[in-house]
């Protein structure tokens, strides 16, 4: 509002011109005239403040705020009487936000890949006495029992869920890309096993589009490719003929990358502690009975590491649920990779395994590739 009875009341007084220029272009927007807010006269007029524009910016643009990315950014050059140009003024707290939240899920994710190399070292040891199915049991079956005194300190509420056939599901999920894994470990060498099981990360980038809308961009696709060369490198599955069965560990592969994209749907539609538990207690009920065809009378020591497996279990799944949160699931995918280096130095350090040339080789295609994709998100969370 321009009403000239303002004028009559407070003397114009040129005060500073503000500038305002959108990011990226030199295009201006327009300046004002600001006047200075003086105290009413004796007339008892109230005090109102005059502005006079020549070119009448925006209501974001007069108050200099852009929005470019995603990110507030306050751009603001102002001049004052004297002529001379203020600093502009940047927030930066959704940058550093979203690069710390970026850094706590890729932590997260790592303790769930530590955990998870742990619980192979106990199911190697005693999967050399017990069956493989025996041993999913009892590990899940351990599972579900130490989640009981969290989820009755959590209150019965935490029971309570509006997705039990996705539970359901998840845990059929589980149990058949287990069964199928271990099939194509009785039918394909170990070379081509391993390498088959890392295009989980292509599937999770796959249906995480299809399925989650999470925009796949091309540093991701990148670093995906880019780390599969890596673990081709170390596993050298190249004299291996192939074989038709080794379509089947492809299958678990799949199942693995959907359970990983059903983990990303549960995210924030229910609780940690109902998502754990449901999955090891449905879990346990689907390989209840290929267990009782195959039992053996475990020892005390294998039980006990059993139970030591079925915490695990827990922590591990509840660390993959906590990164999901935080990251997309394909943006995680590339750092699958990083477990193959894991397993590298828990052999060593307690089997005495030397890493072959070959690994070293394949970690030095691996890890820039990684850190590749950590300047990436890095960058793009500061709207660069």
């Amino acid at each position: 509002m321009y009403a000239n009875g303002f004028v009559n009341n407070f003397g114009l007084v040129p005060v500073r011109r503000v500038e305002l220029k959108r990011r990226g272009s030199g295009r201006r927007l327009g300046h004002i005239l600001a006047s200075k807010l003086t105290r009413p006269t004796s007339t008892g007029s109230p005090a109102y403040a005059y502005f006079h524009t020549v070119k009448p910016p925006s209501f974001k643009a007069l108050h200099g705020v852009l929005r470019t990315k995603g990110v507030l950014i306050r751009r603001r050059r102002v001049i004052n009487a004297a002529g001379e140009t203020e600093a502009p003024m940047i927030n930066t707290t959704g940058e550093r936000k979203r690069t710390s939240t970026f850094i706590v899920g890729l932590l997260w994710f790592f303790a769930h890949q530590l955990i998870g190399i742990a619980n192979d070292v106990i199911m190697k040891h005693t999967g050399s006495t017990l069956a493989v199915v025996q041993v999913v049991f009892l590990r899940f079956a351990f599972a579900t029992v130490t989640m009981l005194p969290v989820m009755f300190a959590s209150g019965s509420d935490s029971f309570k869920t509006e997705r039990l056939h996705l539970h359901i599901a998840r845990s059929i999920l589980l149990a058949a890309a287990i069964a199928l894994y271990c099939k194509g470990l009785s039918t394909a060498p170990i070379a081509v096993v391993t390498t088959l099981n890392f295009t989980i990360p292509m599937f999770t980038l796959l249906l995480a589009r299809l399925f989650l809308d999470e925009k796949v961009d091309k540093t991701r696709w990148l670093g995906t490719l880019t780390g599969f060369v890596g673990v081709t490198v170390v596993v050298q599955p190249g004299g291996a003929s192939f074989n038709p069965m080794w379509l089947v560990v492809l299958l678990s592969a799949a199942l693995f990358a959907a359970l990983d994209v059903l983990n990303k749907i549960f995210v924030g539609k229910e609780s940690f502690w109902a998502m754990i538990f449901y999955t090891a207690f449905f879990t346990t009920l689907i390989s209840a009975y290929p267990a009782y065809l195959s039992w053996v009378p475990p020892s005390t020591a294998q039980l006990v590491l059993m139970a030591f497996l079925g915490g695990g279990a827990n922590l591990l799944l509840y660390c993959l649920l906590k990164s999901f949160s935080l990251v997309d699931a394909s943006a995680l995918a590339p750092f699958r990779y990083i477990e193959l280096l894991w397993s590298a130095v828990i052999g060593a350090l307690l089997f005495a395994e030397v890493p072959a040339t070959s690994t070293l080789v394949g970690a030095a295609v691996i890890i820039p590739s990684t850190l590749y994709i950590v300047w990436a998100e890095n960058k793009k969370s500061k709207g660069d």
